[in-house]
């Protein structure tokens, strides 16, 4: 079923090592998800889901879902699920705001924003893809953020 509007997006932290505010991540994340819906592919995942939930998990954990659903060991930063899960790792999101200067809250807010990228029918896959869902990302993401939020380039 086909949504003409988008879908509710809940932001769950289930972590307990990485202080997250979630009512600031859940305000950021109806706005993203909103400006997404406005830049969704015909087909997009997006507009089929009954609701996104986005988890911010922890390394452990994230390590246990990229192992089991893409063969790879180690904790990654975000993986997006077709039927609306975005998972997110706060320990991944602390280390890469330390290493690109940038803020805890912007990794994360980056990374959800790629996630919904993602539900939204863009690939980063491909280099041309990967190239263009970058630059609507980063465009995508300064619009979002009122100074400009802290772009890491992370993700790309």
């Amino acid at each position: 079923m086909r949504h003409r509007t988008p879908p509710p997006i809940e932001v769950r932290n289930v972590q307990r090592t990485i202080r997250v505010s979630t009512g600031s991540m859940q305000r950021f994340a109806n706005t993203a998800c909103a400006l997404v819906w406005e830049h969704k592919r015909p087909r997009a995942e997006i507009a089929c889901v009954p609701a996104i939930t986005v988890l911010i998990v922890s390394d452990r954990r994230m390590a246990a879902l990229h192992q089991e659903f893409c063969g790879l060991a180690g904790p990654t930063d975000v993986l997006t699920f077709r039927h609306g899960e975005i998972v997110m790792s706060a320990e991944t999101a602390a280390r890469q705001a330390k290493m690109f200067r940038s803020s805890l809250t912007g990794e994360i807010r980056l990374y959800l924003l790629h996630g919904l990228l993602h539900l939204a029918g863009f690939n980063d896959v491909a280099p041309r893809q990967r190239k263009q869902m970058l630059q609507l990302q980063r465009k995508l993401f300064f619009s979002l953020c009122e100074d400009g939020g802290s772009w890491s380039g992370a993700n790309g």
